[in-house]
């Protein structure tokens, strides 16, 4: 016992002796790190934004369906207009709010404090600015997206849940002029001399150029939009942006190649091919469009049926459907690393073509029609010689197409939009082309094509006032009430 004693002196007394050293760092704890760096915080919110815009889960985006490019198989709520039973509107605000905005708003507030404690050369400051610059741009473009979505939102007391835990819902209509005005003053405060987050930059790698020109595309979308309800401002605003420098080829849009790997792939190949599922084909009331027009991009876009026929089909859009029975997805876009896109310079020209028909410029709608349908063919590779025979074709011609200018623009807008089902959906709404038609069932009394998300159900529980609030204002919270730019 007595040598047994003697063992254990030692390391009592080493346990004693390490009683005495600062045990402060024990509280830390080093896998949850209290501070971290802008770039960082960019990165996560550049991805989650463009992610939001590119996934077809059900439980995040239904546009592909809303735009009836895609229809479903076996569980057609959304396509039906269902979206309280996955609470959808819960999710695109919550991944709008959280995920995205609220990251570049910290990213920002560390760039402002950064410069304001600067210590390096003149360069490196401008590098700063450039970046709290783009942060501006990619953030007006996510509240465009909350506001296109649902109507007026929280803004001014948005993301300051110590200050305004239950924040007011600004106008529509105030927000977009205030998005306008900082798109044009962050593109024309960058130093495109001069980088900004390279690398951390998902989508142009930091180029500044490329950000200035993507601000002034946007704005040029954005007063598109507001056409209709406040022309003057509108024009204003849509030839600044023209003068400052939008999209001028296929090379200047907007896109996020992915990685090759999970969690970090297209979420198209996530929910289309690692999932195993197979939840979505083309919808007929697409599919019938580019049969009737023998649209070069029917093979880009979908498998033949029956295989090796040379023709297409689609299943019936809002019904339950047999997968085996229709054309399915091409392979293409179900890479891991296809990019996700938020603007285009096929969108662009058809912008464009709008802003002559509205008379906002001058220039040839024509000229600009046929810019954006052949980007878009060019975008699916199809060949210079199928190009030119389509746009000869008396439905695509501009002089020759169907309708006004809003059908003409409308449906090849539609089409080249494949993929890209919020575009489409807001294409849409805007020009009311194509004539798309409610299918017979659907949820609760829908009787048409959604023009809005209702609100989260959480604000109606949370901040039950100040929705209750925006409801009042806007009428209702139906589906089928306009957003303030949609005025016809």
């Amino acid at each position: 016992m007595k040598n047994r004693l003697l063992l254990l002196i030692p390391i009592i007394s080493l346990f004693a002796s390490s009683c005495t050293d600062d045990i402060t760092g024990l509280n830390t704890d080093t896998k949850r790190p209290t501070y971290t760096e802008a770039n960082y915080l960019f990165t996560n919110a550049e991805h989650a934004m463009v992610d939001q815009v590119t996934s077809t889960s059900v439980n995040y985006n239904v546009f592909r369906l809303f735009a009836q490019h895609w229809a479903e198989v076996q569980y057609p709520q959304e396509s039906q207009y269902d979206l309280t039973g996955r609470k959808i509107p819960d999710t695109h605000w919550l991944v709008y709010y959280r995920d995205v905005l609220r990251d570049y708003k910290e990213a920002r507030n560390l760039l402002v404090s950064q410069k304001a404690n600067f210590v390096g050369t003149a360069e490196e400051a401008i590098a700063i600015d450039n970046k709290i610059a783009i942060i501006d741009i990619v953030s007006a473009y996510s509240y465009g997206i909350l506001v296109d979505t649902f109507g007026d939102v929280p803004y001014t007391q948005a993301l300051d849940i110590l200050n305004y835990p239950l924040p007011q819902y600004d106008d529509a209509q105030t927000i977009y002029k205030d998005l306008i005005a900082k798109l044009t003053a962050a593109s024309n405060s960058l130093d495109t001399s001069v980088g900004s987050f390279g690398s951390a930059d998902l989508i142009y790698g930091g180029n500044t150029a490329s950000w200035a020109k993507f601000a002034n595309s946007l704005r040029l979308r954005m007063a598109i939009n507001m056409h209709d309800v406040d022309a003057a401002y509108a024009t204003t605003q849509a030839n600044a942006a023209i003068t400052d420098g939008i999209f001028t080829s296929s090379a200047d849009g907007a896109y996020m190649t992915y990685a090759s790997t999970q969690p970090n792939a297209n979420p198209l190949y996530v929910d289309l091919v690692a999932s195993g599922r197979n939840d979505f084909i083309p919808a007929d009331t697409f599919v019938n469009k580019l049969n009737s027009l023998q649209d070069p991009r029917r093979a880009k876009y979908f498998t033949e049926f029956p295989e090796g026929s040379g023709q297409y089909l689609g299943g019936k859009y809002g019904s339950v459907n047999v997968y085996g029975s229709f054309s399915h997805i091409t392979t293409t876009i179900q890479a891991p690393t296809y990019p996700g896109v938020l603007l285009t310079y096929s969108e662009v020209e058809f912008l464009l073509a709008e802003a002559v028909e509205r008379g906002i410029t001058a220039g040839s709608a024509a000229t600009h029609y046929n810019n954006a349908v052949t980007a878009s063919l060019q975008d699916w590779n199809v060949s210079n010689t199928d190009i030119a025979a389509y746009l000869t074709k008396p439905e695509v011609a501009y002089a020759t197409a169907a309708g006004t200018w809003k059908q003409k623009i409308g449906e090849q807008a539609w089409i080249a939009y494949y993929n890209r089902g919020f575009e489409a959906w807001t294409s849409y709404r805007r020009l009311d082309f194509p004539a798309l038609v409610a299918p017979a069932g659907t949820f609760g009394d829908i009787t048409e094509v959604p023009k809005r998300y209702s609100y989260p159900g959480i604000e109606q529980t949370l901040n039950k006032t100040n929705y209750q609030a925006a409801v009042s204002k806007l009428g209702n919270d139906k589906v089928t009430t306009h957003v303030f730019w949609d005025k016809f």
